[in-house]
């Protein structure tokens, strides 16, 4: 599948070449934010009240500007786990494998963090998202189908874990409904869904 060595460093090389260079950036400005209203719209048409927003691996914090600008009243939480990104912008330094908060979300975004996990540390991160959503998780991951057929190999990181969607799907079907689009709705939350808005 053409997986290297997972890569363990998140260095300022890293989001030199990922994020700040335009030739392979992984994501532009105004496609996050096509995403990102995409997203909050859906929140809304949910009925979820968005008060408190965990951004699970969140980079540069580029989410935020979408939060403040859909839900001005949410208070905005970043979780990273490199030490450089976390000393340049002050986000809290931890893994969402094993991230312990007594705080609980409406809406986790978590973009492009399960394939740098192996399958241990992957399966821990879910059932961690699953303590920490109350509402909904946006989630967004490379998966070996990707990879193949729908990704730019030359502007792709692939020194991750390279997984089956079917992997991610069985492990999320046990605390999550998937809505579509990357959209999670927490089983524990009460929400009436129409048979065909829900994919599982």
């Amino acid at each position: 599948m053409g997986a290297r060595k997972p890569r363990k460093v998140f260095d300022k090389a890293y989001y030199d070449r990922f994020y700040h260079n335009d030739e392979t950036c992984v994501i532009d400005d105004e496609s996050l934010a096509r995403l990102g209203d995409f997203v909050c719209a859906y929140m809304r048409h949910l009925e979820i009240d968005v008060r408190r927003v965990l951004d699970a691996g969140c980079g540069l914090g580029k989410w935020r500007g979408v939060i403040e600008r859909n839900f001005a009243q949410a208070s905005y939480y970043g979780l990273e786990v490199s030490e450089y990104l976390c000393n340049t912008y002050g986000w809290e330094q931890a893994s969402l494998s094993d991230y312990k908060s007594s705080r609980r979300f409406d809406l986790v975004v978590c973009q492009g963090v399960l394939q740098y996990l192996d399958d241990k540390q992957a399966r821990a991160a879910i059932a961690n998202l699953a303590e920490l959503t109350r509402g909904a998780v946006f989630l967004e991951v490379l998966t070996s189908e990707d990879w193949e057929r729908n990704c730019d190999q030359d502007a792709t990181d692939n020194r991750c874990h390279l997984r089956e969607a079917a992997w991610y799907t069985k492990q999320l079907s046990r605390h999550f409904v998937n809505c579509g689009g990357g959209v999670f709705l927490a089983k524990k939350r009460e929400k009436y869904l129409y048979a065909l808005d829900a994919l599982d």
